[in-house]
Parts: structure tokens; C-alpha cells; sequence
């Protein structure tokens, strides 16, 4: 799905006469993806002038640009800073990375746990880019007083 595209669905959305938040088509997953030591070398925010250099992670090529063309969206999630921007986006480009956006400012540390009203899913890069498989796993979730 192209920029343009994405744009198109994630447009303003009004129910009832009030906005609400856009929701992507079934089969449409949102991916935030991560830079440094899941796509390339981990190049970290004090050694900027690494990052233009940084060794590129074939399969992950691969398996993004694989996704960006089955019409998902991908978007670079990243802890390097807005000073970071344009040496990222040249060195994505330079190899040839299909991407919609790139968040930049991610805190920095890992063992994240996002809360949102929206699904999330999440996948720890563990050397080695591939298509996704299911797998039953136990989770951290909310109290709402029902249980298995």
C-alpha cells in the first residue's frame, strides 16, 4: 500500500457526528519496526557518524519490503533522535527500504510494555527476519475480572 494510500484510510473518521479514531482494514497490520540491531548493525545515539555506514541485515530487507508490498504498513520505530533523520532516511533509501514513516525518540532501554486501546502484538527480533508464525505464549494483560 503506498503513502498515499495509507493516508486515504487513516483520514479523518467521523461517527455520530464525532471524530474517531481510524482503524486499518482486516488483514492490515500496522508494523513498528525497530533500527538499530533488528534491521542493521546497533548503532547506538553516541556514535552518530556509524550510521551511514551501518551493515544492513539482508533478511530484513527482504521480509519488510516483502510486507510493504502485501499492503501493510511499515514504520520505522526508533530510539535515534531528530538529529538522527536524515542520515536514517538517506541510509533506508541508499538500500532500498520501502517504508511509510519513521517515529524517531523511542525511549531507550527496552523491556517495553505498551498499553493501548488498540491490538497489539509483539515480536522480539532474535537474529533472524522471517515471515511471522503463530505461537501460544503466555502474556501480561489488565484485571477485568474475567478468568479462564
Amino acid at each position: 500500500m503506498k503513502k498515499e494510500e495509507v493516508e486515504k484510510i487513516l483520514s479523518e473518521k467521523i461517527e455520530d457526528g464525532e471524530h474517531i479514531s481510524p482503524v486499518l482494514p482486516n488483514g492490515i497490520k500496522n508494523y513498528l519496526i525497530d533500527i538499530d540491531g533488528t534491521i542493521c548493525d546497533d548503532i547506538p545515539n553516541e556514535e552518530p557518524e556509524r550510521m551511514a555506514t551501518a551493515n544492513l541485515y539482508p533478511d530484513a530487507l527482504k521480509t519488510l519490503n516483502k510486507w510493504y508490498d502485501q499492503g501493510h504498513v511499515i514504520c520505522f520505530f526508533t530510539s535515534r533522535t531528530e538529529d538522527h533523520r536524515k542520515v536514517t532516511e538517506d541510509w533506508l533509501n541508499k538500500h532500498g527500504f520501502k517504508f511509510h514513516s519513521m517515529v524517531m525518540g523511542k525511549p531507550r532501554g527496552g523491556n517495553y510494555h505498551w498499553v493501548d486501546n488498540h491490538l497489539v502484538k509483539a515480536t522480539r527480533y532474535n537474529g533472524k527476519f522471517t515471515d511471522l508464525v503463530e505461537k501460544e505464549v503466555t502474556i501480561e494483560v489488565f484485571d477485568d475480572g474475567q478468568h479462564d
